[in-house]
C-alpha cells in the first residue's frame, strides 16, 4: 500500500485562486477595477501575471512603471506565501507534492532535481535542490538524493524535477533514474514515495503510472 493516496497519472493544476480573488487583489493594488480586469484579460492566470515583466505590464493602458512594480512585488509575495504555507502541510497525495513544487520548479527554464524530505507522517522536514541539468543516471550520483534525508533521519523522500518544455510525460531516462533511486531507498531504509515531473500547470506522478516502482 502506498503511504499516500494516488489518483489520475497526470492532471492540470490551476493557480488555486479564483478569478474573482485575482481581480480583487489586483483592484486593491491598482485602485481600479478596469485596470485589474485588463491585466487579468491580458495574462489569464496568477502565474502569468507573476512572470510578466514591468514593460509587459506597462503595455496595459493605465499601468505606469510604479504600478507595474507594485503588481510584480505583490505577485512575488503571494508566490512565496503560497510556498511557505504549503510546505508546512502534510503530503497526502501526489497532487499535494506537485502543488508545492510547481510554485518553484514550474517557472524554471532549466531542469533541476529537488528532493522533499519527509518524516514518518509525511510532513516536509526540508526541500533540497540536488542537481541542475537534464536528468541523467550516468552523471547524477543517486546517493546525493539521500544525503540530506540521512542527515535529518527522514522516513521517506519524494524526488521531483521539472520539464521546461511544458510536457510532463516522463522519458525513458526518468524511469531508469526512478528505478535506481527506489532500489537505493530500499537499501537505506528510506522509502521513495514518488518521483514527480512538474511543469507550469501540470505534473506526472511516476508512482501513479507504475514507472520505476515495479
Amino acid at each position: 500500500m502506498p503511504r499516500f493516496k494516488t489518483g489520475p497519472a497526470a492532471r492540470i493544476i490551476m493557480d488555486g485562486v479564483s478569478g474573482s480573488e485575482i481581480l480583487d487583489l489586483l483592484a486593491s493594488i491598482t485602485e481600479s477595477v478596469e485596470i485589474a480586469r485588463a491585466i487579468v484579460d491580458r495574462f489569464s492566470s496568477l502565474d502569468n501575471i507573476a512572470k510578466a515583466s514591468v514593460s509587459e505590464l506597462m503595455g496595459i493602458k493605465g499601468v505606469g512603471q510604479a504600478m507595474a512594480v507594485r503588481v510584480q512585488a505583490a505577485m512575488e509575495v503571494g508566490r512565496r506565501r503560497m510556498y511557505e504555507t504549503t510546505s508546512r502541510d502534510q503530503i497526502k497525495t501526489p497532487a499535494d507534492a506537485a502543488g508545492m513544487l510547481m510554485v518553484q520548479l514550474g517557472v524554471l527554464e532549466q531542469e533541476e532535481v529537488h528532493v522533499l524530505q519527509l518524516d514518518a507522517r509525511n510532513h516536509v522536514i526540508a526541500q533540497a535542490m540536488v542537481y541542475r541539468g537534464s536528468l541523467n543516471s550516468a552523471s547524477m550520483r543517486i546517493g546525493e538524493l539521500f544525503k540530506g534525508a540521512i542527515r535529518n533521519c527522514c522516513a521517506a523522500i519524494i524526488v521531483a524535477h521539472n520539464h521546461p518544455s511544458g510536457d510532463p510525460a516522463p522519458s525513458a531516462e526518468d524511469v531508469r533514474v526512478t528505478k535506481a533511486v527506489v532500489d537505493a531507498g530500499k537499501l537505506l531504509d528510506i522509502e521513495v514515495l514518488d518521483h514527480i515531473v512538474v511543469c507550469k500547470n501540470s505534473y506526472c506522478s511516476l508512482k501513479e503510472r507504475g514507472l520505476g516502482f515495479g
